[in-house]
C-alpha cells in the first residue's frame, strides 16, 4: 500500500482552510488537484503550449497569494479558473500591444500539400489548429462555453463581457471553425 492510497481522500474545503492559513502542503495538493484543467484552459485559450505553462504557474501563484479572499460562493476550481481565464487576457492584451514583426517563422521543409494533410491526429489535429486559428475573443467564449462547459453568464463574468456578446462571440466561433474545417 503507498503512502498516497493509505490517506484519506481530503475535502477541496478543508484543503483551502489550510491554505488560507498559509499550509503550503496544502496548496500542493490543490494544485495536484487542479494544474492538470486549468493548464487545459489556458492551452485552448492561448494555442501556444509555453504561454499555456506561463498563464497556468501565474495563475497559481496569483491564487496562492489571495487564496485568503476566496469566499467559499463558488467551487474552488471556478474561482481558481477565473484567475486562469483573467491571466490569459492579461497575456493577450500584452501580446496585442506588441509588434509582431519580429516573430519567427519555422522554416517548412515539407512539400505544400503534405503539410496541409491531417497526420496522426486526422480531425482531432484539423480542430485543434482551427480552434488556435480563430480570433482570441471567439476563441476564448468558444474554450469556455463549448469545451469547458461554462454556461453564458459564467464565461461572459469571466472573461469581463456582456452575456449577448458571450454568444455572439459563441457564434462567430462557430461559424469560422465550421468554415475552416470545411476546406
Amino acid at each position: 500500500m503507498t503512502a498516497e492510497t493509505s490517506v484519506p481522500e481530503v475535502s477541496e474545503a478543508l484543503l483551502v482552510r489550510r491554505a488560507s492559513s498559509g499550509d503550503v502542503a496544502a496548496f500542493e495538493a490543490l494544485y495536484r488537484r487542479n494544474s492538470g484543467k486549468v493548464y487545459a484552459v489556458c492551452l485552448r485559450m492561448t494555442g501556444d503550449r509555453q504561454k499555456a505553462e506561463d498563464c497556468t504557474q501565474e495563475a497559481f501563484v496569483q491564487a496562492w497569494r489571495r487564496i485568503g479572499t476566496f469566499q467559499g460562493r463558488s467551487a474552488f476550481s471556478t474561482w481558481l479558473h477565473r484567475i486562469a481565464v483573467n491571466q490569459v487576457l492579461s497575456m493577450q492584451r500584452k501580446d496585442a500591444r506588441r509588434p509582431g514583426f519580429l516573430e519567427i517563422v519555422e522554416e517548412r521543409t515539407e512539400e505544400p500539400d503534405k503539410a496541409r494533410r491531417p497526420r496522426d491526429g486526422g480531425l482531432q489535429m484539423d480542430l485543434e489548429g482551427a480552434i488556435r486559428s480563430l480570433p482570441d475573443g471567439a476563441r476564448n467564449v468558444f474554450v469556455l462555453l463549448a469545451v469547458h462547459g461554462y454556461s453564458h453568464e459564467e464565461a461572459a463574468n469571466m472573461l469581463g463581457v456582456a452575456v449577448g456578446t458571450c454568444k455572439a462571440q459563441l457564434h462567430r466561433a462557430r461559424r469560422l471553425l465550421a468554415q475552416r474545417l470545411d476546406q
